[in-house]
């Protein structure tokens, strides 16, 4: 692949719901310009794109890939991102580098939930669409329904640049809307035709609002359109473009991707109507020492600017980290700075990707989009850049994790290759937490839903070699008491020679609820020598981290040691640390033991329409509702809800939702367990302990 000039740069982000066809677009897309002799198929697991073997096992994006093809003097970097919503990480990476996206929808199933998402993230970037209604020639596939859904639900502002000519098994052409001329798809080729007389009014009808949204962007225009002029087609091309880069338009193409229809009129849309990088506003950064604001232009002569936005970790390469130029370029076997780590970073050979092939070139240009292997401190988000000028960019903001659970090495042995392996996909995925519970001492892995998870099991196993367990991570009680008591502990034990001799007196009371352990001495006379007293207090904390109702640890009490005995040759401080455990276990069961649960914070925002199957779930969950707020088209839920009945939720909402919810969730208070709840906690517990 030639060298291009920024100006002949398109970075385009490919977002959908899941299945609405990108992968086969860009399969099509690569095909059609030239970039690959065979049709790749998602069924048959030979495309470019999707090249992992957990996208080809599943049949789903789950990286995001770049692929790069040449169309009329210019490289257009397509990137296929993931549609599914556990693997959105990736698709937001994706957006923070690409100038514009082409949104697709399916002509048979419409505007769908993740549709909605990508569409907002988009807007939030303020990035320039495209709109691709694919699947034409699927059975039940309806243009105009779609068409309207799109400007129902996420924009009225679309502008038809084609209408189909036949639908369903009978799709066969489009009518080009710019140049009023017909084409015909034949045998791998298109073929100029004459307007079908059926179309020849509705032709009319969106030609002429075409004609009025391009002269609505310019003044010029305007005038001249409400003169009664004619637009020339130079004009018309010039207002949709003018209107697309600016937010105001969304123009609308349709083909099939499958099938290899309408591909190089969707290439010539994003060479005319979406932007290169100079079209775009400069990044904004912050100057360092100074943290001042400055905005960054693509200019290939200045001094490096570029962000890191995919990291993937790969057991025999090493990391290998895909990049955005912002400015300057990145050239091979060069130093760069990482003004976030602090860090130089030295540069072997770079490359230009395309799917899993890496291309190496002797420079990335400002505008472009590159990879290098094995860089040692760099992660997704940090900033490259030249040492003698450093920036930071701002880092895409990733969603937070909802969905965990508890993992095991299968083989004690892979302990340390279980933590090296997580650590590493880490790296490539800032969805992907992980936490040891040091109550609990489980390693908690949390990611954005179930299939997310599934995957990284499977990762750990082909990457690394670690076959893992996983199961619902263990809810942390804890036990209190409700009554205070004054109990014994004595330890007498004669075994010849020195014997062991530990004698206190307890008082145990319970404490406000967040108040922790207090301990107290009231000893008078001597009863219990002073050097043994930090005994009886350990002697305490240890029998508390085993409560006495199902051994969870014991919070919220008071000791106080009010008296004692000694023996002047047999008491030690061993001794008196079991005196002390032997009498709080004992007072423990007298003093109206309870278990207590965590209650969490819960968010929930919802569309108004799922409501009250929301609420319902809810109250089924033993939670209560604190408040409603509206949000837009969304009602946000305030709720209280036991951490134990959670720990499915993410799946549960998308469930009730159709996948429209999202949740957030803290920690707020412990509660104590309902009576019908305690037994069953108690009767595992015991069960636990048994086969332990």
């Amino acid at each position: 692949m030639k060298d291009y000039a920024t100006d002949k740069l398109r970075n385009v982000a490919l977002i959908s719901h899941g299945s609405a066809g990108k992968t086969s677009l860009v399969e099509a897309l690569l095909f059609t310009s030239g970039g690959s002799d065979r049709l790749g198929r998602v069924d048959e697991g030979n495309t470019v794109a999707d090249y992992d073997p957990d996208e080809i096992k599943r049949k789903i994006t789950i990286n995001t890939a770049i692929i790069p093809c040449e169309w009329t003097g210019c490289k257009v970097n397509l990137l296929d991102t993931p549609g599914y919503a556990d693997f959105i990480g990736d698709m937001i990476g994706a957006l923070s580098v690409a100038d514009a996206a082409v949104t697709l929808v399916c002509a048979v199933s419409g505007v769908e939930v993740n549709t909605h998402r990508v569409w907002r993230l988009a807007e939030e970037r303020g990035l320039p669409r495209l709109i691709f209604i694919n699947k034409l020639d699927r059975e039940n596939a309806h243009f105009d329904r779609v068409l309207e859904q799109i400007r129902s639900e996420l924009t009225s502002r679309t502008v038809a640049l084609q209408l189909p000519i036949g639908v369903e098994a009978n799709f066969r052409g489009v009518v080009d809307l710019v140049n009023m001329k017909a084409f015909l798809f034949k045998a791998g080729k298109v073929e100029e035709a004459p307007i079908p007389d059926d179309l020849a009014e509705r032709v009319q009808a969106e030609r002429e609002k075409l004609i009025e949204a391009a002269a609505e962007t310019d003044d010029e225009l305007t005038m001249k359109y409400l003169d009664g002029e004619e637009l020339t087609k130079e004009e018309i091309v010039h207002g949709l473009r003018r209107g697309t880069l600016e937010g105001k338009l969304f123009p609308v193409l349709c083909g099939s991707a499958y099938q290899n229809k309408g591909m190089s009129f969707l290439l010539d849309a994003i060479v005319a109507y979406l932007p290169s990088p100079l079209d775009r506003p400069p990044i904004k950064g912050r100057q360092l020492p100074t943290q001042a604001e400055v905005e960054i232009a693509s200019d290939p002569t200045g001094p490096l600017v570029a962000q890191a936005f995919k990291t993937m970790a790969d057991p025999f390469v090493g990391r290998l980290t895909y990049f955005r130029v912002y400015r300057g370029k990145v050239v091979s076997d060069s130093t760069i700075y990482n003004s976030g780590k602090e860090k130089s970073e030295r540069v072997g050979q770079v490359f230009v990707p395309r799917g899993k092939i890496q291309n190496p070139v002797s420079a990335v240009v400002a505008g472009d989009i590159g990879a290098v292997a094995k860089l040692q401190e760099t992660g997704t988000g940090d900033t490259l850049c030249d040492k003698n000028h450093p920036v930071v960019l701002p880092v895409p903001e990733f969603p937070r994790p909802c969905y965990s659970v508890a993992i095991t090495a299968k083989s004690k042995g892979d302990e340390d290759k279980l933590g090296t392996g997580l650590a590493r996909l880490m790296e490539e995925d800032p969805t992907l937490a992980l936490k040891k519970d040091a109550e609990t001492r489980e390693l908690i892995v949390s990611g954005m839903g179930d299939v997310h998870i599934d995957v990284t099991v499977d990762r750990l196993k082909r990457k690394f070699g670690v076959e893992v367990l996983t199961s619902t991570p263990t809810v942390p009680y804890r036990e209190t008491l409700r009554k205070p008591v004054k109990v014994e502990g004595k330890h007498k034990k004669q075994t010849g020679g020195h014997g062991q001799y530990g004698h206190v007196w307890l008082e145990i009371e319970p404490l406000p609820e967040g108040s922790g352990f207090v301990f107290e001495e009231k000893i008078f006379g001597g009863a219990v020598p002073k050097q043994y007293i930090p005994a009886v207090e350990k002697g305490v904390r240890e029998a508390m981290r085993e409560g006495v109702v199902a051994g969870f640890p014991v919070v919220d009490v008071k000791v106080t040691l009010v008296d004692g005995s000694f023996h002047p040759v047999d008491s030690s401080e061993m001794a008196f640390k079991i005196a002390a455990s032997l009498a709080f276990k004992k007072g423990a069961e007298q003093a109206n033991p309870v278990i207590l649960e965590p209650i969490m914070n819960l968010e929930v925002t919802v569309p108004e329409a799922y409501m009250g199957d929301v609420i319902g779930d809810l109250n089924a969950k033993r939670g209560r509702i604190l408040g409603l707020e509206p949000a837009g088209p969304n009602q946000i839920i305030r709720a209280q809800v036991p951490l134990a009945e959670l720990s499915k939720y993410a799946i549960d909402l998308r469930s009730l939702t159709q996948g429209r919810g999202s949740f957030t969730m803290a920690f707020d208070h412990y509660e104590e367990v309902p009576a019908r709840l305690a037994e069953e906690i108690v009767a595992q517990a015991k069960k636990n302990k048994t086969e332990d």
